[in-house]
């Protein structure tokens, strides 16, 4: 009896176990994943920012990651020696953050930095691979300061993914092998010959090419040491002392970075611009970028004419948009600098009469040729002359969004491919000196871009986060392209926001632009067809490649979706409900 209710028992235990494991096993496999979207110009990096978020990290510390890991095997675009900017919405407080980590001009610096013995501009290959171009980098600085404000995982944690890469070696991709093959001078450069280039038995030098694999020891130690020493790992010790050397023994006019410089290097948070387009808002970078500026600036124009009932990619809208962007461009040119220089005059220059106005200068029939600068409702404005850029492009841009909602739109860059060319710390340094106008004057004005110790130099990038007519985030994007970056990027807003496409559509959508110059069309694509009716209508038109690199998030009816640009080596890691 005593045995058969001991078996019993056992019995009705068995059947516990079995049914509490089967409700976790149940449990278990009906878990479902934490959704996140990480869409990055390189698998390696987007891996990295989804491992991140994996172990519980937020979407700084998956930007962190990515970063880090981009300056590695994407080193002809961005890095921890050059500069960033990052929009930050945080989804609890329901707060949109603008980080500054703009490079500035050394304490050296003076408005004839890249003017030659006779007061000439220099040629802009001379002043780019030159000590002279590399600015204060300032990419890490606000990634601590965002990490501060915004981060759940320790600060050393995040450079693991970079660190494992850097030691036991990355394939090289498709971008970065045709980079380095057609660098005119990266062979000749001291450091970065041996880096990119492989010795052959006979001393000769061959490029490393598409699927090899490199490994880059001294950006492990350069990490480590960030990791280490937060901030002060890359602004003080060893890793600055490297930079400072390299740029003051450059090969080709030395610059004056100091230690001192490196030092006094401040991280800003700065106040978003934002403005109303149809039902939603768009929000993007303040100066010293020009590229927030300029596409609301395009947006606001364009609020003005019905879109919707435009074909994309047809004759009127390329037509319309294109008329836009030369008058925006052309604003863009004489207005916009520094605001801790100069008073940048956002207001007037996003006034809904004024691009009301704007607008009106535009006709269906007939190009307007050159656009000039509007005058503007604000005596500030009056005594700019114009800015005489000129930039190479490149850059590189990723949004992020994690399990509590919180988005990073954030565009990064260390100017022209390979920056300086001048390497330290395993990194490539930045030539974004080069975006400011070689010209400090114009007719006897002075240009709002001239250069200035301390100053951050125009730029062009473009991090966008969109809301709804409820406030909700609808979208995140950027891309890298130069002074292009604001075409792209306001292309896709339009097709997102006016011919409601997906992400990965809108991004891979043909591209087309007017910087105030030539009408510039994508080859190899259907807008080919129209350029002859678009001559007809004045345009100067040029059919070139066109290598846009926009990295998305998308709110969608069925959830949220990424999109990659299929012109670069970039991709989409998502866990999503």
């Amino acid at each position: 009896m005593k045995l058969t209710r001991i078996l019993a028992a056992l019995g009705a235990l068995t059947v516990v176990l079995l049914l509490l494991f089967a409700g976790f096993t149940y449990w278990a496999q009906d878990e479902e994943p934490s959704p996140f979207i990480v869409a990055a110009a390189s698998p390696y990096a987007s891996e990295a920012g989804a491992e991140i978020l994996r172990a519980g990290g937020s979407a700084v510390d998956a930007a962190i990651a990515v970063q880090a890991v981009l300056s590695l095997v994407e080193p002809e675009s961005s890095g921890l020696a050059g500069g960033a900017f990052m929009l930050h919405f945080n989804a609890a407080q329901d707060d949109l953050t603008a980080y500054d980590g703009r490079e500035t001009a050394p304490k050296g610096a003076s408005p004839d930095l890249f003017l030659d013995e006779n007061g000439e501009p220099l040629p802009f290959l001379d002043a780019m691979i030159s000590g002279r171009s590399v600015g204060t980098p300032g990419v890490v600085k606000m990634l601590w300061l965002a990490h501060r404000e915004h981060g759940k995982l320790e600060w050393a944690r995040l450079f693991q993914p970079a660190i494992k890469l850097a030691e036991e070696g990355f394939q090289v991709a498709p971008k970065l092998a045709e980079a380095i093959a057609r660098d005119p001078v990266l062979m000749q450069m001291p450091v970065a010959q041996d880096y990119f280039y492989r010795r052959e038995n006979d001393g000769g030098r061959v490029p490393y090419g598409e699927g090899e694999t490199l490994t880059n020891p001294a950006y492990a130690a350069t990490l480590k040491l960030i990791a280490e020493k937060g901030w002060q790992g890359f602004y003080e010790g060893p890793v600055a002392e490297e930079i400072v050397a390299a740029v003051q023994n450059a090969p080709a006019r030395p610059g004056t970075l100091t230690l001192e410089d490196l030092a006094a290097y401040e991280a800003k948070k700065r106040e978003p611009i934002c403005a109303p387009y149809r039902t939603y808002r768009v929000c993007s970078m303040p100066p010293p970028t020009s590229g927030g500026l300029t596409a609301l600036q395009i947006l606001g124009i364009l609020e003005n004419f019905d879109l919707r009932g435009m074909e994309p990619m047809s004759l009127t809208a390329v037509h319309f948009i294109a008329e836009a962007e030369k008058l925006a461009y052309a604003d863009r040119d004489k207005y916009i600098g520094d605001p801790d220089f100069v008073d940048v005059p956002v207001e007037a220059m996003l006034d809904t009469g004024y691009l009301k106005s704007r607008a009106d200068q535009i006709d269906a029939s007939l190009s307007m040729g050159k656009a000039v600068a509007g005058q503007l409702k604000d005596e500030r404005a009056f005594n700019w002359g114009l800015n005489q850029p000129v930039d190479k492009p490149s850059t590189s841009h990723f949004s992020i969004i994690d399990s509590d909602g919180n988005v990073v739109s954030m565009t990064t860059t260390i100017e022209g491919p390979f920056g300086s060319h001048l390497m330290a710390g395993g990194m490539m340094l930045n030539n974004q000196l080069t975006d400011f106008s070689f010209s400090p004057e114009e007719d006897g004005r002075p240009v709002a871009n001239a250069v200035a110790a301390g100053k951050r130099p125009r730029s062009s990038m473009t991090p966008v986060i969109v809301f709804d007519e409820d406030g909700a985030f609808h979208a995140a994007v950027g891309s890298p392209g130069g002074s292009r970056i604001i075409g792209y990027v306001t292309q896709t807003l339009i097709a997102v926001i006016d011919w409601n496409m997906g992400m990965k559509e809108a991004i891979s959508q043909p591209r087309f632009l007017d910087r105030n110059g030539a009408l510039e069309i994508e080859a190899d694509t259907v807008l080919v067809t129209i350029a002859p009716q678009l001559e007809q209508l004045g345009h100067k038109v040029e059919i070139k490649p066109l290598m846009s690199g926009l990295h998305g998030i998308l709110v969608t009816p069925h959830g949220l979706a990424g999109g990659a640009d299929p012109r670069r080596d970039g991709n989409v890691v998502s866990e999503l409900r």
